[in-house]
């Protein structure tokens, strides 16, 4: 056994594994790419609250599978060492959105391709989904619904209310309604032919209606 034997390290011959252009033109283009996943993110939410804090994980995302690929691409025994410390990694974060996890998805995609070394599939697939994204996601061909909570007496009184209901809005959908003695309360999804809401003022004033409330909403529903 000689001196060099004995200072022998797997660790040290392994700092040369990956080269220092492969290291930086990958780090580069990954936060390249996660700035334009963040950059689509932003433009394309449609939540109640925006948070920041995963737009800039969208993009730490993106360099930290990049790294984690080219260090596996490049050692056989690395990548079993990952696979196993990965598989008892657990994430109790609610996910609210469901396009939330499109770009968590996407984040992570990008970053293996780029680390693969398909660098043209990573920036040009990234580009095509982005420009997809921003065009149907903020595209929307149909009028904002309301919510129309009425409450009258009787059956003659909610007909005449529904009859002027009709030839105010453009579409009047019945979600609910509830029947007791000398009570009718009926909730209803409507699409409003302008934003004029002054006909809520004259259906309450028609006799036998009790109230009307007119509610705007931003949830899940059909276009």
């Amino acid at each position: 056994m000689t001196f060099t034997d004995i200072f022998k390290s797997s660790f040290l011959e392994n700092i040369a594994a990956v080269s220092l252009i492969d290291m930086v033109i990958t780090i580069v283009l990954a936060f390249i790419i996660g700035l334009f996943i963040f950059f689509v993110y932003k433009k394309t939410y449609q939540g109640v609250m925006y948070s920041s804090s995963f737009g800039v994980t969208l993009i730490a995302l993106t360099m930290i599978t990049s790294q984690v690929i080219l260090a596996v691409t490049s050692n056989v025994v690395l990548s079993l060492g990952m696979v196993g410390a990965l598989s008892i990694v657990r994430f109790r974060t609610a996910i609210k959105e469901p396009l939330d996890i499109a770009f968590l998805f996407w984040s992570i995609a990008a970053g293996i391709i780029l680390a693969a070394g398909m660098i043209p599939l990573a920036l040009f697939g990234s580009i095509i989904i982005g420009v997809i994204l921003l065009i149907f996601v903020n595209k929307k061909t149909y009028k904002n619904p309301y919510i129309l909570v009425l409450s009258c007496n009787g059956y003659e009184s909610e007909k005449s209310a529904m009859s002027f209901i009709q030839t105010n809005v453009e579409k009047c959908v019945i979600k609910s309604k509830s029947v007791q003695k000398g009570l009718n309360e009926i909730n209803m999804e409507i699409r409003l032919k302008s934003e004029n809401t002054d006909f809520i003022n004259q259906l309450s004033t028609i006799q036998g209606v009790n109230s009307a409330v007119l509610v705007s909403y931003n949830g899940e529903y059909m276009g």
